[in-house]
């Protein structure tokens, strides 16, 4: 899945990402890497994330969409030049979303995240993502 989508917590920030796995009917793994460029004007640190997770989704699409539950750990990289900052710590995520099938293999992905900082983030330590991505079933 290659998707586009924003951060919430303290502002609205662009996100890009990528995510790959594998799904046995039910369930499933993924790891995903996403990334927010910092904004020094608006004084926003960038934030980049590195996750594994484990994903239950229905076993069939329902009208042509299936539905997921997701949970998740890695590491997250959080930056701000202005301010000389830097941290690296874990991140724990929890959401959902569905996958709408399109035209053959090709889906849309729709997903939201609630991301937990560890350590000494200068954002709030509960960071919300919401994303849309195009997704590719073989």
């Amino acid at each position: 899945t290659a998707f586009i989508g924003v951060h919430t917590n303290p502002e609205r920030q662009q996100v890009r990402g990528l995510a790959g796995g594998i799904s046995l009917l039910i369930v499933g793994f993924e790891g995903e890497y996403a990334a927010a460029g910092e904004d020094e004007s608006e004084g926003t640190s960038s934030l980049t994330t590195f996750s594994g997770n484990v994903f239950a989704q229905t076993p069939f699409p329902i009208l042509g969409m299936r539905f997921y539950a997701t949970t998740g750990v890695g590491v997250y990289r959080e930056e701000l030049d202005a301010v000389d900052h830097q941290e690296t710590n874990l991140v724990f995520n929890t959401g959902g979303g569905a996958k709408i099938s399109l035209l053959g293999p090709l889906r849309v992905r729709l997903d939201y995240r609630v991301l937990k900082l560890r350590g000494e983030s200068l954002r709030p330590s509960t960071v919300h993502r919401v994303y849309a991505g195009i997704n590719l079933a073989f």
